[in-house]
């Protein structure tokens, strides 16, 4: 029997074994309830060493001052963000829509995100390492996975970290429920508007991003 959403381990114990094995000395892990914790705070310098030691197979954030596991996209994952890629390299062929890209998130930059997409102007990318600033940029894309973190994660930490480093839109597509969410007007840590639309729905994405997008195709991706 498949496990459910709320069963599903956030990684396979494997890989957990394989983190654990290149972790620095000083970072203890454990695996608790199918998830993989550490014993001690971690520092984002910690974080950041132990990401760049990580397996290919394992990819981490550092999101509200814990550490979290991101899933690998499936097929619908990927057919949703090619289908917002193709939609902002016609409306902005002058930006660029990048795949899980690491930025610098929250306040005083102290969260790390692996974002589904970062729109960012041709350019902004040059001589950055594994966690981009978020200065400059236009927005962040969040897609929704089968995990059982992912209500806490993608609807409600990622967006506050985003608004945290001033990111001006965040876009959700929430595959649970076919929706579309726009978060716009970062202030005080907080979007001060969160509009959601139906997948189907005209969706119009405020300045800076100013793309307007023709959702009727993700019906398709349903799941």
């Amino acid at each position: 029997m498949t496990p459910s959403t709320a069963e599903r381990p956030q990684m396979p114990f494997e890989d957990f074994e394989d983190l654990v094995a290149v972790a620095p000395e000083h970072v203890r892990l454990e695996y608790v309830d199918g998830r993989v914790r550490t014993k001690d705070p971690l520092s984002v310098e910690d974080f950041e060493e132990l990401a760049s030691r990580a397996p290919e197979t394992v990819r981490l954030e550092y999101i509200n001052g814990k550490l979290e596991v991101k899933a690998m996209p499936d097929g619908n994952h990927v057919e949703n963000f090619m289908w917002l890629l193709r939609q902002c390299m016609q409306q902005r062929p002058e930006l660029n829509l990048v795949p899980e890209r690491g930025v610098k998130a929250e306040a005083y930059r102290k969260g790390r995100a692996i974002t589904d997409g970062f729109l960012a102007p041709k350019g902004h990318f040059k001589g950055h390492g594994n966690w981009s600033r978020a200065d400059g940029a236009l927005m962040a894309v969040e897609i929704t996975s089968h995990d059982r973190d992912t209500d806490q994660r993608d609807r409600i930490d990622k967006p506050v970290g985003y608004a945290g480093a001033d990111i001006p839109v965040c876009l959700l597509i929430d595959r649970d429920d076919n929706t579309i969410v726009v978060f716009s007007e970062p202030k005080d840590g907080r979007y001060q508007q969160s509009d959601p639309y139906p997948w189907g729905a005209v969706v119009p994405l405020p300045a800076p991003v100013s793309v307007t997008l023709d959702t009727e195709e993700l019906k398709e991706y349903a799941d």
